[in-house]
């Protein structure tokens, strides 16, 4: 149960500082696919989420 809630505290702090990243990746995946905004933006947040939890799972090893 630590070791989880370890991880999600990491995950929730670095959530704000992927945000850029998974801009980025967004902004590269549009620029070939012509994609719909909403659709461009719950794929940005979805990077944002994926990207987040593993950084929180590399920092907690």
């Amino acid at each position: 149960m630590q070791e989880i809630v370890l991880t999600l505290t990491f995950s929730i702090v670095m959530f704000f500082f992927m945000i850029y990243p998974a801009m980025k990746i967004t902004e590269f995946i549009d620029k070939y696919y012509n994609l719909p905004q909403k659709l461009h933006t719950a794929l940005m947040l979805f990077f944002d989420i994926v990207l987040s939890l593993l950084v929180g799972l590399f920092l907690k090893l």
